[in-house]
């Protein structure tokens, strides 16, 4: 909730108008924003929330659950790293390229034989989690006009997973 409604109150607020299909959720946080406080809040926050979900989750394995803080640490510098009024940033590109991947294969990494979920809920939210990676690559690499959907798409999927895996590991 926190993720999807820092976009959402955050592109409400952008006096030029916001595109959520074309333009990325790191625009919202980006110097040229409009308050970009707001979204790079909401991103520091989910951030943190990944950590300390890793940190909590036992029923998963431990690389999963280091690979989840990687993923959380990383969210936070990208909120550090915000993009330039205009063009990219190369440190906010490589924050973005540890962020994603990280929290896509987390689930893959955290299997643990005989615990709950067992490995094949763990294997396909890692499998779909890295199709949706997949699209995201394709319209960041090729241009895309509809990257700020793809990225959206993937990110509430990468932010929902870990309530789902605590929700499943919770029925135990």
């Amino acid at each position: 909730m926190l993720l999807i409604g820092g976009w959402q109150l955050a592109a409400a607020r952008q006096r030029a108008g916001f595109d959520p299909v074309s333009q990325t959720i790191s625009e919202l946080a980006g110097r040229g924003a409009t308050d970009p406080w707001i979204m790079t809040t909401a991103l520091v926050g989910v951030g943190v929330c990944y950590v300390i979900t890793a940190a909590g989750l036992a029923p998963a394995a431990t690389p999963g659950r280091l690979l989840l803080a990687t993923g959380g640490t990383a969210t936070v510098a990208l909120a550090a790293l915000p993009l330039p009024v205009i063009g990219d940033s190369p440190a906010h590109v490589v924050a973005a390229t540890v962020t994603f991947p990280a929290l896509s294969l987390w689930p893959a990494l955290a299997v643990r034989r005989g615990g709950t979920p067992g490995p094949a809920v763990w294997l396909s939210a890692a499998a779909g989690l890295l199709v949706l990676l997949g699209w995201f690559g394709i319209d960041y690499f090729g241009g895309g006009s509809r990257i700020g959907l793809s990225e959206r798409v993937l990110a509430a999927a990468q932010a929902l997973w870990p309530l789902a895996a605590v929700l499943l590991a919770r029925r135990r």
